[in-house]
Parts: structure tokens; sequence; C-alpha cells
């Protein structure tokens, strides 16, 4: 591999930047935690998973979108300034390490057992359902920001939906090359743009906004936010980690062809793993939300063929220096809720997509009863539950209860000939 001179992967780290930004900055702008701590988390977050895999794997770690659901419910719509907000983020927090914990767990498994044993707790048949579970109890609050504006039926708000969706679909049909990999950046420039001649761009949070973030009293006050480890909150959140370890194995597998190295031996899936688990802790610490290999940044190191981990430690650099800058963060608030709504739509949509497609990929037979009443529970358990009262103070999500049923199933009912499609 063709050394790169210092200011070419400067360039191609930038490239890498623009590429994991769109989805990175989405997931506080939709849940109600800070991007500013998020892009900081996202870039610190890498570098301690290139650590822990002996600098050798060529991943970003971004927000993951599958925690959505569980940042949610925890929050319960809450925003800085809120009265309730900073005692749901120390709920939030403590569940989010113990969700990175659940990675730690498991990877000291797979270091014990082997991947294959501890694989059989998540088949597709669980996994896949869980994931269109995720993304469907999303969607309503995608058709509500959308739709509606300061809590009414907007016609603008329907004309921004549809130049976001219009956007979306052309630029990931018809762009080329890197373009092709940043549908939701491009989608939210023509949706700002689309609702500043209508009045819905409020520029108050740039104005107030620090030039450096980590001197905001609002920031200083959620870094420094002690986690509190309630079991409600964590019943919301921790069980989502046993779908993403999933979706991270992929990745990895996914990643490593396009390389063309087998990082399930070196250095291990344990260790991405590890890596991935300890880089989603430290978030939570710090009031970020759970972080996740992204595929976008893949999808850049099959298109330049520049596979060196350098830079995307590099990438990681600037993700940190941009939530450093506190203007910026606060132009990212900025971004009107129909914005927010739109690109929800087919993010959401994405997940659940992301579900099916794991169905597909396995060849299941849903004319097996097997899979078809697995699959059946665990939907109607996720969508159909909102949360299961344990006690006057606990609750579990339906989604929690939706996953937990799927794994004993899986175990407990017998694999026949035709599970599968031949």
């Amino acid at each position: 591999m063709r050394e790169r001179t210092k200011g070419q992967k400067i360039i191609l780290g930038i490239q890498h930047t623009l590429a994991m930004f769109g989805a990175t900055v989405l997931v506080p702008t939709l849940t109600g935690l800070n991007v500013s701590i998020t892009l900081f988390c996202a870039g610190l977050g890498t570098l301690l998973f290139h650590l822990v895999t002996k600098r050798k794997v060529p991943v970003f770690l971004g927000s993951s979108f599958a925690f959505m659901a569980g940042i949610m419910a925890v929050l319960g719509g809450a925003r800085m300034g809120d009265p309730q907000y900073l005692e749901r983020l120390a709920a939030l927090k403590g569940a989010l390490i113990v969700a990175g914990l659940v990675y730690v767990v498991f990877a000291l498994l797979i270091k014990i057992f082997g991947y294959e044993k501890v694989n059989r707790l998540l088949p597709p048949i669980v996994t896949g359902p869980v994931i269109i579970v995720i993304g469907l109890r999303l969607s309503a609050s995608a058709i509500s920001s959308a739709f509606y504006y300061n809590g009414a039926f907007s016609m603008k708000s329907i004309v921004v939906t549809l130049a976001i969706l219009v956007t979306v679909i052309v630029v990931s049909v018809w762009a080329k090359g890197i373009f092709n990999l940043m549908p939701i950046l491009f989608a939210i420039i023509v949706g700002y743009l689309v609702c500043l001649p209508m009045g819905f761009c409020d520029f108050t949070a740039v104005q107030n906004a620090h030039w450096v973030s980590f001197l905001d009293p609002d920031i200083y006050r959620q870094l420094l936010c002690p986690p509190t480890f309630r079991l409600d909150a964590i019943m919301a959140v921790a069980p989502i980690a046993v779908v993403t370890m999933i979706e991270h194995v992929g990745d990895i597998t996914t990643n490593g062809a396009v390389v063309g190295q087998n990082f399930f031996e070196d250095p291990g899936v344990h260790r991405t793993l590890l890596g991935d688990g300890l880089a989603t802790a430290l978030a939570g610490l710090l009031g970020g939300p759970a972080n996740t290999t992204y595929g976008e940044n893949t999808g850049v190191l099959a298109v330049t063929k520049v596979y060196d981990p350098s830079v995307i430690r590099i990438a990681a650099c600037f993700a940190m220096v941009l939530g450093i800058v506190g203007k910026f963060g606060g132009f990212i608030t900025s971004i009107p809720s129909p914005v927010t709504g739109a690109i929800s739509i087919v993010l959401y949509g994405m997940i659940s997509a992301v579900g099916i497609r794991i169905l597909i990929n396995a060849r299941l037979n849903f004319g097996n009863s097997r899979n078809l009443l697995t699959a059946a529970i665990i939907l109607v358990l996720g969508i159909g539950c909102d949360s299961i009262p344990i006690t006057d103070t606990v609750t579990v999500s339906g989604l929690a209860l939706a996953a937990v049923v799927g794994i004993i199933m899986g175990l407990v009912l017998p694999e026949g000939e035709d599970s599968f499609l031949k």
C-alpha cells in the first residue's frame, strides 16, 4: 500500500468526517442530547476503539440509531433547560454505561468460548424482527415532527418534508462517488434552505453559544452530571446492546471484506466488541449517545481504496474539534423540527428495512411454524407494548420484553429441516 503524505491523509480524514457527520449529529438533534458532546464522544470513542484493537481496524464510531428508542424513552422528550432534564440525563448515562458493559461481557464470553457458541443466543429470526421493531416504534415521532410545527398541522412542513425526501432519493440513487454516501447531509442542507424563507429557523442558539463549547455552563453541567443507575432506564436501553452487537459483527465483516483482511482473527472480534462497548460506556459517562461502527465510513474506504487506519484517527480528531467549537453546535441546534422529522422518516424506515434484509439474507422460511411464531410474537410485543410495570418505580420497555421473549423462543423451539429456504 502506497504511503500517503500528511497533507493527503488530512484531506482523506476530512472526507471521512463528512461521511459520518450527518448521521452522527442527527441522533442528538432528534433525542435532545447535546450535539457538541456527541461529536466529541464520537471522536474520542473512535480513538479508544483503535487503541483497543491495536490500531489495525479502519472503523469510525458514530451515534447509534438503534438506541434512539431507548434514549427517547428515558429522556421523555425533555431538553436542556427543562426542570427534569439533568435527572433524566443522569439515568440515561447510567443505562448507557450498563449497555457498554453488556458489550464487554459478550467480548469476554467470545474470548473464552468462541464466537459461534455465543452467537446461538442471537439467531437472525430474533435479531431481524427486533431491529424491525426498533424502527417502527420510532415512526410515530417522525411523522409528528415532519407534518406538524409548534403542535399544529402545517402545509409548509409538508413542503419541507417533500423537498427532503426527494433530495434523499435523488442523491442516493443518482449521485456518484463520495456524494452518494452523504444523502442525509445534502437533505439537511436543502431542508434548511427551504425553511429559511418560511420563518422556521431560530438562530438564538447560535447567538447564545460560546465559541468553546465546554465553557458553556449548560454543557458543563451535562458533562459533570453524575450517572444514576435506575433499573427502569437500564431495562429500556441496555437490552438494545444485545441486538446492536449483531450489527457490529456484520459491520466488522463488511469492513474486513473491503479492506481484504480477516479482523475476526486479528485483532479478533472480541477486541472490536470490547472497543465498541468501552466507547459506548465512555459516551454514556460524558452524556453522549451510544456509539456504533459506521458503514458510511466503510463505504468511503471502498470508494477511495485507502485503508490506512490512521486516516480514520485523523477524522476522529476533526470530530472532536467540531465538538469543541460551540457555535457549530448552536447552528446544528437551530435546524427546524420539520427537517429533522423528514430525515427521521427515512432513517427510521431504513432501520426497519435493515431488519428485513437480515431475514432475507438468512433465507428464513416463513412457512415454518417456528420462524412464523417467533417473528409474530416479537413484532406484536415490541410494537404493541409501550412499557410493562414491574413495580411502582420499575418498568420494562416493550422492546426489551420482545428481545427477551425472542431469545427464549429461539433457544427452546426446535429448528426444523424446513427452517431455511433451499
